[in-house]
C-alpha cells in the first residue's frame, strides 16, 4: 500500500475532503501506469505505450486544483519520475518514467513555476531543442554526472563557473548559458518534433485547450490528467464545449468545496456568487459595492487606470470596446500615431506561416509566441520586419522575431501595421483584450470594463445553457490574483509615469 500524501504531507494535511478523495482516486490511476505515489516508480518496459488514458479534475476558482496539481508534481518527482523541463534533454534512451506539467501559455506556466512546479507550455513539450554540438558539451556537463569539464572555444574557466553556479540555482540549461551572456540563437540551432513517448502529463487550465491540442498530447503521453474549470468560457471554435466535457462521468473528479486557504477572499466570493442563478447583473453590482466598502481588494473605479494597462490589459467583452480602449490608452500616454513606442504591451494572435515553413513555426511557438501570449515591445529588430520583444512569463523572454504588429483604431477598416514582416508572429495591441483571450492568464491587479458586461447582460445571450454575462464576469474576476477594479465609466486617468521597459529588467520605475 502506497501513501499518496507522502511527497508533501504538510500540504496534503491541509487538503479538503474533496481534494483528499481526488488524490486517492488519482493515486490508483497512477499506480496502474507504474507511478505509485510514495513508492519507487516501476521501470518503463521497452515499447510500452498505447492510446492515452485521460482523467479530468474539475473545480471552480478556489477549489484547490492548483494545490493538488503541485502536490502531484512533487509526489511524482519523489517517486523517481523524470520531470521533463523541455529546455535540454540528453540524447539517450529513456528507461525510467517521466512526467510533464503543462499549461496553454508561458504566462499560465509562469504562475505554476512561481509555486516551484517545473511547468512548461503544451507547445514546448511537443518539440525538443537541437543544441549546437559545442554547447551540447556544456549541457551534458551540467546535467549528467561524471562528465569532464568541457573545452569550448570562446568559453573560459570563469565563464564555465558562472554557468555552473546559475544552473545550480535555477536548474535550467538555457538560463545558465544566458547568464554568461549567450543568446539562445548562439546555442539552440532549431527544434524537432519529439519522437519519444512520455508517461504522464498534468495539464493546467485545460479549459483553454482545443481538441487538436489534446489529440497531439494523447499521442505523446500514456496518461493525461486535465485540470480545468467548467465555469469558464470554451475556446473559440469549440461550439461552447470544453475538451473534458465528452469524458464519461467516471473519468471526472470534481472539487466542489472552496479550499480553506481561499475562504475570506472577496474576489472568490464574487466568483462563487455568480453560480447562483437567482443573482442578476444588478444584484451582482450591489454585491461588488458591499465588498468594496469593507475590503480594498475589490475597488469600484470611475475611470480606467492608464498605468495599470501597460502590464495588465483592461478586460472587456466586445472587440469594438477593446479597440476604443486601446486608442484611449495610446492617446493618454502620448504614443506616436505611426509607430509603437518601447514599453507598449502586445498580445500574440498566432503565427502566419505557410506549411513549407514548418521549422520557423516550431521555432516561434517553442519560444512562447503562441496565440494569447502577452509580450512587451522593446524596439525594432535587427532586420526589417523584425521586432525585439519581451515574452511575458517565458524562461528566456527576450526574442528577436519576424513580426506583424497591428494597431486597430476606431472607425478605421484597416489597422496601422507597426511591424510589417511578410510572415511571422502576429500581434495585436495588449492594453486591452477580450475576456475570452485572457483565459489562462492572471495578473496581480486586473481591471474589468463594466459597461461591456452590462451590455452582455442586456443582450440576453446564453453559452452552454448559462447566461453569457455570468460566464464573462466569472472569467474576468478570477484573472485577478490580488486586486480587482470594476471600471464603471468611459474615462481614462492621466498616466503617472511614461511608457518604458525599465521594469522588465529590474530597474525602479520612474515616478
Amino acid at each position: 500500500m502506497t501513501d499518496p500524501a507522502a511527497a508533501d504531507p504538510d500540504l496534503a494535511a491541509g487538503f479538503s475532503e474533496d481534494q483528499s478523495a481526488a488524490l486517492a482516486a488519482l493515486s490508483e490511476v497512477l499506480s496502474a501506469h507504474g507511478a505509485a505515489l510514495g513508492a519507487a516508480a516501476a521501470p518503463r518496459e521497452p515499447g510500452e505505450s498505447g492510446p492515452a488514458e485521460t482523467v479530468a479534475v474539475l473545480g471552480k476558482a478556489g477549489s484547490g486544483k492548483t494545490a493538488l496539481l503541485a502536490h502531484l508534481a512533487r509526489a511524482l518527482a519523489a517517486s523517481g519520475l523524470d520531470a521533463v523541463s523541455a529546455d535540454y534533454e540528453p540524447r539517450r534512451k529513456r528507461t525510467g518514467r517521466s512526467f510533464a506539467v503543462l499549461a496553454p501559455t508561458n504566462k499560465a506556466a509562469s504562475v505554476l513555476r512561481a509555486r516551484g512546479v517545473p511547468a512548461t507550455t503544451a507547445h514546448r513539450v511537443l518539440y525538443v531543442p537541437v543544441y549546437d554540438p559545442e554547447f551540447e558539451k556544456i549541457a551534458r556537463w551540467l546535467t549528467e554526472p561524471d562528465q569532464p569539464e568541457p573545452v569550448v572555444e570562446g568559453v573560459d574557466a570563469a565563464m564555465l563557473a558562472r554557468i555552473r553556479a546559475s544552473f545550480a540555482a535555477h536548474g535550467s540549461v538555457p538560463a545558465a548559458l544566458a547568464a554568461s551572456g549567450l543568446r539562445g540563437a548562439d546555442f539552440i540551432k532549431g527544434w524537432t518534433r519529439r519522437d519519444e513517448a512520455l508517461d504522464i502529463g498534468l495539464v493546467d487550465e485545460a479549459s483553454m485547450l482545443d481538441d487538436r491540442m489534446v489529440e497531439d498530447l494523447r499521442e505523446l503521453f500514456d496518461l493525461l490528467i486535465l485540470f480545468g474549470d467548467p465555469a469558464q468560457l470554451a475556446p473559440v471554435g469549440q461550439s461552447g464545449a470544453m475538451v473534458f466535457d465528452a469524458l464519461p462521468p467516471e473519468r471526472k473528479l470534481t472539487l466542489a468545496r472552496v479550499h480553506r486557504q481561499a475562504e475570506g477572499n472577496p474576489i472568490l466570493d464574487l466568483a462563487h456568487a455568480l453560480q447562483d442563478p437567482a443573482l442578476d447583473f444588478e444584484g451582482f453590482e450591489r454585491l461588488l459595492e458591499l465588498l468594496a466598502a469593507r475590503d480594498d481588494r475589490v475597488a469600484l473605479a470611475p475611470r480606467a487606470d492608464a498605468d495599470l494597462m501597460t502590464r495588465a490589459p483592461m478586460l472587456c467583452w466586445r472587440n469594438a470596446t477593446r479597440i476604443r480602449l486601446i486608442a484611449a490608452f495610446r492617446a493618454a500616454h502620448g504614443a506616436p500615431s505611426d509607430r509603437l513606442a518601447p514599453g507598449e504591451p502586445l498580445i500574440c494572435d498566432g503565427v502566419e506561416l505557410p506549411l513549407k515553413h514548418r521549422k520557423s513555426r516550431v521555432d516561434l511557438e517553442a519560444r512562447g509566441l503562441v496565440k494569447g501570449a502577452p509580450a512587451v515591445y522593446l524596439g525594432e529588430g535587427r532586420r526589417g520586419g523584425f521586432a525585439r520583444l519581451h515574452v511575458v512569463g517565458a524562461p528566456e523572454p527576450l526574442v528577436n522575431a519576424a513580426a506583424i504588429i497591428k494597431i486597430e483604431t476606431p472607425d478605421e477598416a484597416d489597422p496601422l501595421i507597426a511591424s510589417a514582416a511578410r510572415m511571422g508572429a502576429v500581434f495585436l495591441h495588449g492594453a486591452a483584450c477580450t475576456i475570452h483571450k485572457a483565459q489562462g492568464s492572471q495578473w496581480p491587479e486586473v481591471q474589468v470594463f463594466a459597461p461591456d458586461l452590462y451590455a452582455a447582460a442586456r443582450s440576453g445571450r446564453m453559452e452552454a445553457g448559462v447566461e453569457l454575462w455570468r460566464r464573462l464576469a466569472y472569467v474576468a474576476v478570477t484573472r485577478a490574483q490580488e486586486r480587482l477594479f470594476w471600471v464603471s465609466r468611459w474615462r481614462m486617468s492621466k498616466p503617472q509615469r511614461p511608457l518604458g521597459v525599465d521594469d522588465l529588467f529590474g530597474a525602479p520605475k520612474v515616478g
